[in-house]
């Protein structure tokens, strides 16, 4: 072969090895593109999938909370409802077992009443005055505790705190308020001491007779029997006991009791629970020590104390077999011992007298009753109770103005 010739061979065979180098570059080229292309396209329809469902699933849950938030508003509506109904229903049981209280405190009362006048047993003669003053009923009775020798003390409170003449008749019949002098016989009934509270009464008006025969020792069972006549007399939501030497508020006292008038059985005062003292010769022994331990239990303090009408009328159908100990507030109190009786510590009932009752009155806190527990009253209340009332008293039209 002539060299012309092998060199046109070997231009023919580079072309040809071009060509398909040519073919197989292009080919692999395409196949490259469409695998980057094909990658390039999935992965944003893959993120716009992720997107769409994360959109997707934040509207379930946002309809998800929102019908949480509703559900809980719901229930919150419900519940609020449900806790008004089970108060109003609480409020009636309330007072249904108050009425179920007095109802079976007047039947025992009737029938013990009635066994009284079969027995041929003799009826107090306040008892026996016009029946139209039972029928009438009463917010409140305050019987003062006072003796013979307390006229003065008399004097100083009707001077003060207790109103006289006519605004006492207009505050039993527009305020439905009973304020009486609580006071027994002499030894000798109808001796001077007696004729001396006839002629007191025949001047005043204010005092309330009771089948006792008077003495210091005999507190309890004076107690007692000013109970169950009071109750008898006069239909009240509440009677109260306070000494002739304390101060007192007579429309804070009834706006106290009110806020508890729908309660049942009810003793309101200031409670104590003091050492039993065993020791004779001292104030307020108690012979009977042995039965207490060291201390009292909870009762309320002999100054100024409240019950309402259902205890009053227990007292009454059982004064008969109310055993009586030398003091007469831990008698009360061992009286209501085994009753479903409410216990209800107010310290408004016994503050102290100026500067003590003052500053309670200049803070809106005005106090029911003041006196010094120094005296187990007022010292020399004769002297100062004018004084208590001037800086103390919660004024005049307070009285009247005011609504049980």
């Amino acid at each position: 072969m002539s060299l012309k010739s092998r060199g046109v061979a070997e231009r023919t065979s580079r072309s040809v090895v071009s060509q398909k180098w040519s073919l197989l570059l292009c080919l692999g080229s395409f196949c490259a593109g469409m695998l980057f292309t094909t990658r390039m396209w999935i992965i944003p329809e893959i993120k716009s999938g992720i997107a769409r469902t994360t959109t997707v699933e934040a509207e379930k849950l946002k309809l998800v909370s929102e019908g949480c938030i509703t559900k809980f508003k719901h229930v919150k509506l419900v519940s609020k409802d449900i806790f008004g109904k089970v108060s109003k229903t609480h409020h009636a049981i309330q007072t249904l077992d108050k009425t179920i209280s007095n109802l079976e405190m007047d039947l025992a009362a009737a029938k013990a009443a009635q066994e009284s006048i079969l027995s041929g047993a003799p009826i107090s003669e306040e008892i026996k005055k016009d029946d139209s003053t039972r029928k009438r009923k009463y917010f409140m009775v305050v019987g003062i505790n006072t003796a013979f020798s307390s006229r003065k003390r008399r004097d100083s409170v009707r001077a003060t705190w207790m109103p006289q003449g006519e605004k006492r008749r207009k505050l039993e019949e527009e305020k439905g308020i009973i304020i009486r002098f609580v006071i027994g016989h002499g030894a000798t009934v109808g001796g001077i001491l007696d004729r001396a509270i006839e002629a007191e009464d025949k001047k005043h008006g204010d005092f309330l007779r009771l089948d006792h025969i008077e003495g210091y020792l005999e507190l309890s069972a004076k107690t007692k029997t000013y109970f169950a006549t009071a109750v008898n007399l006069w239909d009240a939501e509440y009677y109260i006991k306070v000494d002739d030497d304390v101060h007192v508020n007579i429309a804070t006292l009834g706006e106290t009791l009110a806020r508890h008038r729908k309660k049942p059985r009810i003793y309101i005062g200031c409670m104590k629970s003091g050492p039993v003292l065993s020791r004779k010769g001292v104030r307020y022994h108690e012979p009977e020590y042995w039965k207490f331990g060291d201390k009292y239990f909870r009762h309320a303090t002999g100054q100024i104390y409240a019950i309402s009408k259902d205890l009053a009328t227990y007292i009454s159908v059982n004064q008969h077999v109310l055993h009586k100990y030398t003091n007469e507030d831990v008698s009360l109190g061992a009286w209501f011992i085994g009753l479903d009786v409410q216990h209800i510590d107010d310290r408004r009932l016994c503050c102290g007298t100026p500067p003590d009752c003052e500053w309670k009155a200049q803070a809106g806190n005005i106090c029911v009753a003041s006196f010094d527990w120094t005296c187990s009253g007022i010292c020399r209340s004769v002297d100062r109770i004018k004084e208590v009332h001037r800086r103390c008293g919660e004024g005049e039209n307070a009285l009247w103005k005011a609504a049980f």
